[in-house]
C-alpha cells in the first residue's frame, strides 16, 4: 500500500467502497458478517443526513473510514459530533490513516461550530487508546457512561 491516501466525504457514490469497511468494523466488535446490511444502514444515514461520514482512499480503494453523528450539549448549548466509528483496513494501519481520519473529523466539527467530538471505546483497545491519545484526544475521568439495552 502506498502512501497516497486521501481523505474525502463520503457521499452515496461511494457506499459500495464504505460498505465493506463498516461490515469490517461491526465484525471487529463481534456481529456477524452482513454487507447488505451495512450497505442500506450506511445509504439510509446518508439520505436522512443522520451521519457525516470520512472515507480514506488509496487510489480506488477505500482503506478506513470515520462516521460522525450529530448531538448537542444543553450545558453549553452548542452543537457537539459524536466520533462513533473509526476503522482502518489492517493493511493500512501505522501509515497515519486513523490520524487522518480524526484530523479531518476535527476539522469539520470545528467549522460547523461544534463544542467538541467525543467517542468511547472498549476498555481492552489499547491501541485505538493510543492512537486518540497521540492525536491530542483526552480520556474523561470526570463522568461515568451507562447504558439501557432495549
Amino acid at each position: 500500500m502506498s502512501h497516497d491516501t486521501i481523505i474525502i466525504r463520503a457521499t452515496l457514490e461511494h457506499i459500495d467502497i464504505t460498505a465493506p469497511l463498516f461490515d469490517a468494523y461491526r465484525q471487529f466488535y463481534g456481529q456477524l458478517p452482513d454487507l447488505d446490511g451495512a450497505r442500506e444502514f450506511l445509504f439510509e444515514r446518508l439520505v436522512q443526513e443522520q451521519s457525516v461520514i470520512f472515507l480514506a482512499l488509496n487510489g480506488d480503494s477505500g482503506c478506513g473510514f470515520t462516521q460522525l453523528y450529530p448531538a448537542f450539549t444543553s450545558v453549553a448549548m452548542q452543537p457537539i459530533w459524536i466520533l462513533n466509528d473509526l476503522f482502518v483496513a489492517p493493511e493500512a494501519r501505522r501509515l497515519g490513516v486513523g490520524s487522518s481520519l480524526m484530523q479531518t473529523a476535527t476539522e469539520f466539527a470545528a467549522e460547523n461550530g461544534a463544542k467538541r467530538l467525543v467517542l468511547s471505546t472498549a476498555v481492552d483497545n489499547q491501541s485505538a487508546q493510543s492512537l486518540y491519545e497521540k492525536v491530542g484526544w483526552i480520556r474523561n475521568d470526570t463522568f461515568l457512561h451507562y447504558n439501557y439495552e432495549l
